[in-house]
């Protein structure tokens, strides 16, 4: 079943009208985007290997402790409530290239946003941005029995930026809501990322 389709700047009320909501992953995907078309033919491209990541942030922003970024070499917090898939090298192939499952009802109390980030596996080195991939999208599904409650299509031209803030999962008292952000940055490592809330 199709989710809720957001723009860039919609937030959306996740658990309140969802009774009994507790899990929920949430699905990042992306395409290689063409490569261009040189003198000789097709030019080949190098793989563009992205990697998701969930950043936990305290009510006032900050990552109050490295344990709280959850990526492909960290692939929980602390109490299991986030955890990450693995690591997709391509992009190649249907569906999500990478999940984080999210236990909301288990999140430390500490913890108000879980903020959801893709940054170019060693971009610098390899010359490449996201101006690179295509089809990029992040969605939330329901853990139990993976209906697909909201997606966002990420369609602007984020040519130049090494990195992507896609969205966020966070506290609405005792709701939970999800915001469709979409922002460019620049870093060519996602602790470089994570560096901006400490």
């Amino acid at each position: 079943m199709a989710g809720i389709n957001l723009v860039k700047g919609q937030k959306i009320d996740l658990t309140k009208g969802n009774a009994g909501l507790t899990n929920v992953v949430v699905g990042l995907g992306w395409d290689p985007a063409e490569p261009a078309r040189g003198f000789f033919g097709v030019k080949k491209q190098a793989n563009v290997d992205c990697d998701a990541s969930a950043i936990l942030l305290s009510e006032g922003g900050k990552l109050l402790n490295k344990t709280n970024l959850v990526c492909f070499h960290n692939k929980q917090n602390p109490n299991n409530s986030v955890v990450h898939s693995g690591d997709n090298l391509t992009g190649d192939g249907d569906g999500d290239d990478e999940q984080i499952k999210v236990n909301l009802k288990a999140v430390p109390a500490d913890v108000h946003r879980v903020l959801v980030v893709v940054n170019i596996y060693d971009a610098v080195n390899r010359k490449q941005d996201f101006g690179m991939i295509k089809s990029a999208y992040i969605r939330i599904i329901n853990g139990a029995g993976g209906s697909e409650l909201v997606r966002f299509n990420l369609t602007d031209n984020y040519t130049g930026f090494t990195a992507l803030i896609c969205g966020e999962l966070y506290r609405h008292g005792d709701e939970w809501k999800f915001a469709a952000i979409g922002e460019g940055a620049h870093a060519a490592h996602i602790n470089q990322l994570a560096e901006r809330y400490i």
